[in-house]
Formats: C-alpha cells, sequence, structure tokens
C-alpha cells in the first residue's frame, strides 16, 4: 500500500485505526496463504491450491485500494502488506521444490527469496538516511511475473499425469518459470542501481551545499 503526497500519513501502530478493512484483507491473504502451504505439502487437491493462490493474490490489489480510498493507511499496513506479499510468494516457491513436477527447483527458489531478502535490507538502509526507495514499476511487474509463475506450477500439478509428461507443455512451463526467475534476479539489480544514483545525487547535493555555506562564510568575512 504506497502514499502519495494527497494522502494522509499513516495512524498508529497498533491502536484503534489499525482495525479496519484494508489490514482485514491482509490478514486475510496471510491466513490464506498458510492453508495454501498446507495443501502443498499435503501433495494433493491442485486445482483448489491454484485458485486459492489467484485468490489470496488477487487480495493484494485490494487492501492497497480500500487503504487510499478510505483514507486507513496505518502503519501496521504499510508493514504487513510487503510482508504478506513475500510470504505468499517465497513460501510458494519453497514449498513447491518437494513437487519436481511443479519444475520448480532449489535454484528458482533461493534467487527469488534472496532477492527479496535483499531488496528489503536495501530500502530499509536507503529509508534510514531519509532517501525515497518506494518500489517502482519493475517491482509491481515482478510480483505479477512471480503469481503468474506460481499459478503455472500450481495449474501444471493440477494437470492429468498423461499431459503432465507432454514434452510443449514441459517446455511452456520452464520458459515461464526461469524467465520470471531471471527477470526477478534482474530487478534485484536494478534497485541496486538505483540505490547507487540516489547515494551519487545525495552525495553531490550535499558537497554542493557544503560548497555554498564556505562560500557564504568568505563572503561574510
Amino acid at each position: 500500500m504506497s502514499t502519495s503526497s494527497s494522502t494522509p500519513p499513516p495512524t498508529g501502530f497498533l491502536d484503534r485505526e489499525a482495525l479496519n478493512l484494508p489490514n482485514f484483507i491482509t490478514l486475510t491473504r496471510l491466513i490464506l496463504s498458510v492453508v495454501l502451504f498446507g495443501l502443498i505439502y499435503s501433495g494433493g487437491l491442485w486445482w483448489t491450491s491454484t485458485i486459492l493462490f489467484v485468490v489470496a493474490a488477487s487480495t493484494d490489489f485490494l487492501d492497497g485500494y480500500y487503504a487510499r480510498k478510505l483514507g486507513q493507511i496505518t502503519i501496521l499496513g504499510r508493514i504487513l502488506d510487503p510482508f504478506v506479499d513475500k510470504i505468499i510468494v517465497c513460501g510458494s516457491f519453497i514449498f513447491l521444490i518437494g513437487e519436481p513436477t511443479s519444475g520448480v527447483n532449489a535454484w528458482m527458489a533461493t534467487i527469488v527469496v534472496g532477492r527479496e531478502m535483499f531488496v528489503s535490507t536495501l530500502r530499509g538502509l536507503m529509508e534510514q538516511m531519509g532517501l525515497d526507495f518506494s518500489a517502482n514499476w519493475v517491482g509491481k511487474i515482478k510480483m505479477i511475473g512471480q503469481c503468474v509463475a506460481v499459478t503455472t506450477a500450481l495449474g501444471f500439478l493440477a494437470l492429468p499425469e498423461v499431459l503432465q509428461t507432454a514434452t510443449n507443455l514441459i517446455l511452456a512451463r520452464d520458459v515461464i518459470l526461469w524467465g520470471v526467475t531471471l527477470f526477478t534476479a534482474w530487478s534485484g539489480l536494478s534497485y541496486v542501481l538505483r540505490a547507487a544514483q540516489e547515494l551519487a545525487k545525495a552525495a553531490s547535493q550535499q558537497a554542493n551545499s557544503a560548497s555554498a555555506s564556505v562560500e557564504n562564510s568568505q563572503g561574510d568575512q
């Protein structure tokens, strides 16, 4: 749930304002994620798992929409929303490793989870320095791509066994999974480059400010 200049500042962490519809939707997504992981771990009901994931992932749009529309942006919501997003995507990749037919392997899960951990840490450091490091269009496309990848893996598991051995379907599944994985890695690199640009810009502004301060002090002498 992102904010804009016309959006009121977030309210308290666990006060009464935090008990609102957007946060309820986010918590519902978290609960659905746990149920989804249980279904994947049990190794069955793949169509149910696929539909459940699509429904849970779709609520990511709803909580942000209602938070902005109703003016109910809270600190709790700003923490929970990205956290739950990472839980449902990273958790799905991790649990799907146990199903070889899904096409998801340890390399994919490592790249996805590692990227999320790295960018979250980088964002925290940048914002601690007072620099804006909110998600951009690359991050949004990455999230959509990851949801498509997980849906593809779950949907493949839901297919009859005779179709799971079809070469063309296996190729399409692997192209989607590896394509999203590589884009995820690239998106992490793009954030690194963005951070470097922001730091260089901040250093330049600081240097210019210091230079102007010295010139002013010399002019007053």
